[in-house]
């Protein structure tokens, strides 16, 4: 029984990682209705590629040296940023295109690079990073997880009540499981949206080209600020 609350526990920290709105879901969901949930799900699983390879570096302990690095995590900040901006214009003018009436099951724009272009910014996000700093080390390491006993006001109620193996395969097998069943039903849903109401393809790329841009300025301000207190 503890094995499957383990795995209960990993697939939320999945969800944790991916659900939440920002960069990553925003070219998922680009893809998903402009060429259909198959590239949305090949964008996605960019950004799986990216936090398998940061699961990687955290077990060999590189994600531990860019932590005590400040000037390593600037520079990967503003690439990001540089990124994102740059992704937006592209974003931006397949939502303009996406407005040009299209028939048969024919994509909206011409194929995307979504694989690569969500597996680029993954590598660059500062909260993918932060994540494999904070939690993705955690839970790498051998121990006990007591996960509510850090809430507010409940904790010291519950404490002892859902307490996991950390560093353990099931664990680790339900994050991913967790990450690869978001970028597959995501994309998914949003492409079936998108065949009942046509005019929401138009409204996500915008939406999208927004958030991208959005984050994007945000951490080059982020990056621009800490060079200047140097």
């Amino acid at each position: 029984m503890n094995t499957v609350v383990t795995i209960l526990v990993g697939v939320i920290f999945g969800l944790a990682l991916a659900a939440p709105p920002g960069p990553m879901n925003a070219v998922i969901a680009e893809e998903a209705v402009l060429r259909g949930w198959p590239a949305g799900t090949r964008a996605g699983l960019g950004a799986a590629t990216a936090d398998f390879l940061f699961f990687v570096l955290a077990y060999l302990g590189v994600v531990s040296f860019v932590q005590s690095v400040p000037r390593l995590q600037t520079a990967m900040i503003g690439v990001g940023g540089c990124l994102m901006c740059y992704f937006a214009v592209g974003t931006a003018r397949d939502a303009r295109a996406s407005f040009r009436p299209t028939t048969g099951e024919d994509p909206m724009v011409e194929d995307g690079k979504g694989f690569r272009k969500a597996l680029a910014l993954a590598l660059t996000n500062p909260f993918q990073v932060l994540f494999w700093l904070t939690v993705g080390v955690g839970m790498l390491r051998p121990g006990e997880l007591d996960v509510l006993a850090p809430l507010p006001l409940v904790g010291d109620d519950l404490a002892g009540a859902l307490v996991v193996s950390t560093g353990s395969p099931a664990l680790l097998g339900g994050f991913f499981l967790g990450v690869l069943g978001w970028v597959t039903l995501f994309p998914v849903s949003l492409a079936a949206a998108e065949n009942r109401i046509q005019a929401i393809g138009p409204v996500v790329a915008v939406g999208s080209a927004l958030v991208l841009g959005g984050f994007g300025v945000y951490f080059l301000y982020d990056a621009a600020t800490a060079v200047l207190a140097w």
